[in-house]
């Protein structure tokens, strides 16, 4: 039996801001979480990157989508909409990840078949704790599609 602690993956971060990417960055090295963390700024460049066009023709299929709601271009909202009507893309797992505490917003994105809703933490310290947990959750406790 194959130990899931050694599964490593593609994780997709869609997040506009500098700061909670690197944020994000950190929290995957302070934990020594070993899976590739590749980062696009908007919701127009995400769906290049899932779909490997331009620039990502080279782009590794994700395991995990880290997505924002507030982006430039095309929101997250709108990105999830389309990653999830995709046959290609549908069964990738996408935990939204966003400052929204608003309940339109929560219940918007689960009626698109988000796969988590977490309110981004405003405390460094308790920001890696939550990005090592859905790690930890996504990438050890739950069974992935190949």
């Amino acid at each position: 039996m194959t130990d899931p602690a050694l599964n490593v993956i593609d994780v997709l971060l869609v997040e506009d801001d500098p700061g909670d990417a690197l944020m994000t960055k950190e929290a995957f090295e302070h934990h020594k979480i070993r899976n590739a963390l590749h980062v696009v700024r908007d919701g127009v460049e995400a769906l290049e990157f899932l779909r490997r066009q331009g620039e990502h023709s080279n782009a590794p299929r994700p395991g995990l989508i880290l997505l924002d709601l507030n982006l430039p271009r095309k929101d997250g909202r709108e990105v999830l909409a389309e990653i999830k009507e995709d046959a290609e893309l549908r069964s990738i797992p996408v935990v939204v990840l966003t400052t929204s505490e608003a309940e339109e917003d929560i219940l918007r994105s689960y009626s698109l078949h988000a796969n988590a809703y977490v309110t981004k933490p405003v405390d460094f310290e308790r920001f890696i704790e939550v990005v090592r947990q859905i790690d930890d959750f996504f990438v050890t406790v739950v069974k992935l599609p190949r």
